[in-house]
């Protein structure tokens, strides 16, 4: 290996629009976190829902696009140590991010995409079932356990979806590209039977014919916020990793053989 800066590295411009982009996810975050919109959040389903969405999709994907860690102190600002294929490996000085990043370097991530995947599925679906949901209505201090445990799990499968320098997706795209649509699928399917449902799932909120939302309103306003701002977030990944799959110098199909292959052996 040869000591040389990360391949990663960006421009003034790019490094300035990651820390836009980290700040909007922790604000964001803090913003759904606090009054007044927790507090709308007891009294409306959908803004409990749009809550909801922040926490397990939007702000993790922006903390994770924004790439904060030099500057939270949890990376090294000095230059990385890359290997002859040209992955990142650790810095001169590793901090807590340097020395992960290193150890996921070390291996392809599939057994670790399906583990994601089955986390955020389990996750997103648990913190959406009407007794949670009730519960985090009768008591609002359960939106901070929330957030915590969909933040976690949502920080952790974005990190193996997009680039967060100086950690970089050890998932080959093929499954990147499932990742992404199996968690976009589970928040639509969800999303699908509470626009469906002939009543509200959740009794702690209530709904008085001509006064407020409409329990009909609220449901398909819950409908299309879960599914617009899931695939705002799951869809440009999907593209993104598709269409660069598809234009690598590998055969994508042949190349699709060998992972099947290496995942089953």
């Amino acid at each position: 290996m040869n000591e040389a800066e990360s391949p990663l590295a960006s421009p003034n411009h790019v490094v300035a629009f990651r820390k836009v982009l980290a700040v909007a996810g922790l604000l964001l975050w803090i913003v759904f976190l606090v009054p007044p919109v927790s507090t709308w959040a007891l009294r409306y389903e959908y803004a409990q829902a749009i809550q909801y969405c922040v926490f397990a999709v939007l702000a993790p994907a922006l903390i994770v696009a924004g790439a904060p860690w030099r500057w939270l102190g949890l990376s090294s600002r000095e230059p990385h140590v890359v290997n002859a294929d040209a992955q990142l490996v650790s810095s001169l000085r590793p901090r807590a991010i340097d020395r992960w990043s290193s150890l996921r370097a070390r291996r392809l991530g599939i057994r670790r995409a399906y583990g994601l995947v089955i986390a955020f599925s389990l996750m997103t679906i648990f913190w959406r079932l009407s007794p949670v949901v009730n519960a985090l209505v009768r008591h609002p201090w359960l939106a901070v356990v929330e957030s915590a445990a969909l933040m976690l799990v949502g920080l952790l499968l974005w990190i193996d979806l997009i680039e967060s320098p100086p950690l970089t997706p050890c998932t080959p795209r093929p499954y990147r590209i499932g990742m992404a649509t199996a968690s976009m699928w589970v928040v639509w399917v969800l999303a699908y039977l509470l626009g469906q449902s002939n009543d509200s799932w959740y009794r702690a909120f209530h709904h008085v014919a001509g006064q407020g939302v409409s329990l009909s309103a609220d449901q398909q306003l819950i409908s299309g916020s879960l599914w617009l701002l899931t695939a705002g977030a799951f869809l440009p990944v999907i593209f993104w990793n598709l269409v660069h799959w598809l234009q690598a110098e590998e055969d994508p199909d042949a190349e699709l053989v060998r992972l099947i292959r290496h995942d089953t052996n």
